[in-house]
């Protein structure tokens, strides 16, 4: 396998999932949770993320296509998903519901938004589809595979050392940072519904 495209598709996906970029936001949506619960929630974020973009790589738009989904309408439906999570770090609403639930079930953020759309997003799932079509066949597709993987890895490392940065930030800094971060979460979900509104051909080029 050509050595270059394994470091440009590294660096796309790199670029795209953003592991560092992930971790304030994991921090963030997991804080005041036991140490063993959140390696359990970034564990779980991981392999399903894991799980979705192989499938992408694998099948691509026909996935997407055999349920009559555009990739359009896939980021405009991922924009606004993660412009309700961004609402909820805004507003202390996860704080709330956690308060109001401690004697039972906790909201698990495994799946959304860390799997889809943060990690596995619309993003991702394109850069997977393109880079598994400029190498066909199964050595391409192990090696996109592969790449992906070292950086879900990555980003699966930096999550377990959220307690770290927790302990660093203190309550303050932990609600400060999340109000932040629910303003860029915010920004980034209006920036997918625009993209996926301007590949629909609406806004024009």
């Amino acid at each position: 396998m050509d050595a270059a495209f394994l470091i440009t598709a590294f660096t796309t996906l790199f670029v795209v999932i953003d592991p560092i970029g992930l971790t304030p936001i994991f921090v963030a949506l997991t804080a005041g949770l036991p140490v063993a619960e959140r390696r359990a929630i970034a564990l779980r974020a991981c392999l399903i993320a894991v799980a979705i973009l192989t499938l992408f790589a694998g099948f691509g738009e026909a996935v997407l296509g055999f349920v009559g989904i555009s990739m359009p309408a896939f980021r405009i439906a991922g924009g606004i998903l993660l412009f309700l999570t961004a609402l909820d770090m805004l507003f202390e609403r996860r704080t709330q519901r956690r308060e109001g639930q401690a004697s039972g079930e906790q909201p698990d953020p495994s799946v959304f938004p860390l799997a889809i759309p943060l990690i596995a997003g619309p993003g991702a799932i394109a850069s997977m589809i393109l880079l598994a079509g400029q190498r066909p066949g199964l050595p391409g597709l192990g090696a996109v595979v592969g790449v992906m993987l070292c950086v879900v890895i990555l980003a699966f490392l930096l999550f377990l050392a959220a307690p770290l940065i927790e302990r660093a930030l203190g309550r303050v800094g932990v609600n400060v940072v999340t109000r932040l971060l629910g303003m860029l979460l915010a920004a980034l979900s209006v920036q997918f519904v625009l993209d996926g509104i301007r590949e629909t051909g609406i806004l024009g080029a």
